[in-house]
């Protein structure tokens, strides 16, 4: 390998408690020469589709050949299995919860193979840290260039979530909420294809939380100081925002909430 590897973070341990130094530490102890990248611990705990969203989001932004470890994990203990994927550039390691499906939507795994070879894991493994003793050891020993296959054996097919999908008719598309960010900014699962394709430029009305939105702008600096608006964020869908203020708050919309575009009269 010409560069260093590169082993990308993604969990809801949150950084007050040791958990997330602990698996360094682990993945260090295996593999002295890997880059760590802490994509976020912030998930809110066991909310397994927050983690696929943040994952989906980010993930292509890195270096082919990047290892992303990934645990968010209200299965932990259970007979729900931990594996490894290899898909498109790059290589998964996680619970078998869903949590990769976005990523699988896009690519399909070209490999999965289940977590079960005991010497890629630490010796005893507590059936409440499997990120410290099962899912970062793997992760380390893939980044040492150990093989997908020795980790375990085929796995089959992963586990899918139900990811909201969007309604579309002819008069108007039925989207909801899948993120809020930590501006308070309002993610909506209505990409900006079908979006062009419904309003072919011509007025359109947002509704969510018995409020409507009919101005769709290019940059947050463009609304006026207190209005509330949309446009198409970073990851290429429709955002509802405030400006200079929390979009959430204001409107009391949550994940989940529903979001209807139709045609102005």
């Amino acid at each position: 390998m010409g560069h260093r590897p590169l082993i990308a973070l993604l969990t809801d341990f949150g950084t007050r408690d040791h958990y997330v130094g602990t698996m360094k530490g682990v993945m260090l102890g295996v593999c002295p020469d890997a880059t760590l990248v802490d994509i976020s611990h912030d998930i809110p705990p066991h909310d397994v589709l927050a983690g696929a969203f943040e994952l989906a989001a980010s993930h292509r932004y890195f270096p082919k050949g990047t290892i992303f470890l990934v645990v968010v994990d209200p299965g932990v203990g259970s007979t729900r299995r931990g594996i490894a994927v290899e898909c498109g550039d790059y290589l998964f390691v996680a619970p078998d919860n869903g949590v990769l499906s976005l990523v699988f939507e896009e690519t399909p795994p070209h490999r999965v193979v289940e977590l079960g070879e005991p010497r890629y894991a630490r010796p005893s493994i507590s059936k409440t840290f499997e990120g410290r003793d099962r899912f970062a050891p793997a992760a380390a020993w893939l980044a040492t260039g150990v093989e997908l296959s020795a980790l375990g054996k085929p796995a089959g097919q992963p586990v899918m979530l139900d990811v909201p999908r969007l309604s579309v008719a002819s008069g108007s598309i039925d989207g909801q909420v899948v993120r809020v960010d930590r501006f308070g900014n309002l993610e909506t699962n209505i990409d900006r294809r079908t979006f062009a394709g419904f309003a072919c430029d011509a007025p359109v009305v947002i509704q969510i939380a018995g409020r409507d939105i009919t101005r769709v702008i290019s940059t947050y600096a463009e609304a006026a100081p207190g209005e509330l608006f949309a446009l198409f964020g970073s990851s290429d869908h429709l955002e509802l925002a405030l400006n200079g203020a929390s979009a959430a708050a204001f409107t009391g919309a949550t994940r989940g909430s529903a979001v209807h575009v139709g045609r102005r009269a």
